[in-house]
């Protein structure tokens, strides 16, 4: 499994992680060997959320990885309305409690605050202080907003931005990757077929996805995964509850797409135009 320093985060984590997000809902014993599987590939960054059904998904987490702790990069988030400087710190270790370990590898607001940022980010640096996070970063932030961060905390605090970002949704190539690419921040693709809506063998780019996917021996998630992944800045964190799909997500990373091949992906899926408010699930 390919891996890449974490923006300013010292350390390798995979191309292509997993995603939890409704995780809770699939049968238990199959996600939870679904994410183990995932270790076994190399397939360490593994991301969850308070929110992810009230918790749950942290405590499949915690059994999925129970003996593996070191091999896991582990990403959680505090949601919005618990993100005063207080609130941050006890949903941290509210986290930590389900997840069954002393800290995160990475801790997100998973989006806008009306608390002060200044009070989360605050939170965060004293969590990291304490050895309870290791690196902090957002989720769903466009530029305006990083920028205000960035001028709260200096440059070279933020780990990462993690978006909505899928071959139907490419706005984000405008603006928020260029701006973290040159802040030396990761941006995570979360939803990266498209939460549902993966192009399908029934419309002209499912078919171009699939010549594709034929010519390298893959499906074609795994060329979808391949594309969004061509800037070294981009992580994607496909969720899935089986181990036969995690082979095929992990599969991307020995997907060397041509010119030729990413022309037409291009051609099939235009980013469009810059959009004024950054696009969420």
């Amino acid at each position: 499994m390919h891996r890449c320093h974490f923006g300013p985060v010292k350390r390798e984590i995979s191309i292509i992680g997993q995603g939890t997000w409704n995780s809770e809902r699939a049968d238990r014993p199959s996600a939870v060997a679904a994410l183990r599987h995932g270790l076994d590939l190399g397939m360490n960054h593994v991301d969850t959320a308070e929110m992810y059904g009230g918790g749950a998904a942290e405590e499949l987490i915690a059994e999925a990885i129970a003996g593996r702790r070191d091999d896991v990069f582990l990403v959680s988030k505090v949601l919005p309305e618990n993100a005063s400087r207080n609130g941050t710190l006890e949903a941290c270790e509210r986290s930590l409690a389900r997840l069954r370990t002393d800290r995160l590898d990475c801790y997100l607001l998973h989006w806008r605050v009306r608390h002060k940022l200044e009070g989360t980010i605050a939170a965060f640096e004293e969590l990291q202080r304490a050895g309870k996070i290791l690196s902090w970063g957002l989720s769903n932030f466009d530029v305006a907003g990083l920028e205000e961060v960035r001028a709260i905390t200096g440059a070279g605090r933020i780990a990462c931005n993690q978006i909505l970002y899928h071959l139907q949704q490419r706005a984000v190539e405008h603006d928020v990757i260029p701006w973290c690419e040159k802040n030396d921040i990761a941006v995570t693709a979360y939803s990266p077929f498209g939460s549902g809506h993966f192009p399908g063998p029934e419309t002209r780019g499912g078919r171009m996805l699939g010549e594709i996917a034929e010519s390298h021996g893959v499906t074609p998630r795994a060329v979808a995964l391949a594309f969004l992944t061509r800037q070294k800045s981009v992580f994607a964190i496909p969720k899935s509850s089986n181990p036969a799909h995690v082979e095929e997500n992990a599969a991307a990373v020995d997907v060397h797409l041509s010119q030729s091949d990413l022309d037409r992906i291009d051609e099939a899926f235009p980013r469009g135009p810059k959009r004024r408010a950054l696009p969420t699930l």
